[in-house]
């Protein structure tokens, strides 16, 4: 099945959705890199950027998680369609947290857009889910790191 575009983010990254099987409205995450294959982003992938966006910038990188949590994961709504549509980001929210491109892999427009998508994910399948919050719950409370990645890598 072909990638359904969703978001191009600033480095030429395709961001988008496969149909899934789970659900009326299932979706899986895809991206595609330029000139790469493409890729399912993972909860670990998410989880170790913003580790290394930490070590370069710990408060702008706590502001971004805060933003993660009370304005994408805890306001996000079960998709109604397919192909899903982007709830909360805006481009102009990367403005806030652009510094934070020069640590780890991927830019903030990527992690936020991703983010939201397999939130967006969750509430569509596991409407009383929680698997995102707890995990940049844990994350933002700085826990130690096998409890992160533990929870990084739950599979259902």
């Amino acid at each position: 099945m072909a990638l359904i575009p969703i978001y191009t983010a600033q480095n030429g990254t395709v961001i988008g959705v496969v149909k899934g099987g789970k659900s009326l409205y299932n979706f899986r995450v895809k991206y595609r890199g330029q000139g790469k294959q493409e890729r399912t982003p993972k909860h670990m992938h998410v989880i170790i950027d913003l580790y290394m966006k930490l070590v370069g910038n710990e408060p702008l990188t706590m502001r971004m998680v805060d933003h993660i949590i009370n304005n994408i994961i805890l306001k996000v709504s079960p998709a109604t369609a397919f192909p899903p549509k982007l709830q909360i980001f805006q481009p102009s929210q990367v403005q806030t947290y652009q510094v934070l491109n020069q640590y780890g892999e991927y830019p903030v427009d990527f992690l936020l857009v991703v983010t939201e998508l397999i939130q967006i994910q969750e509430k569509t399948n596991y409407p009383t889910g929680t698997l995102n919050l707890n995990l940049f719950q844990l994350f933002r409370r700085k826990a130690d790191i096998f409890s992160v990645v533990s929870a990084a890598t739950f599979r259902r």
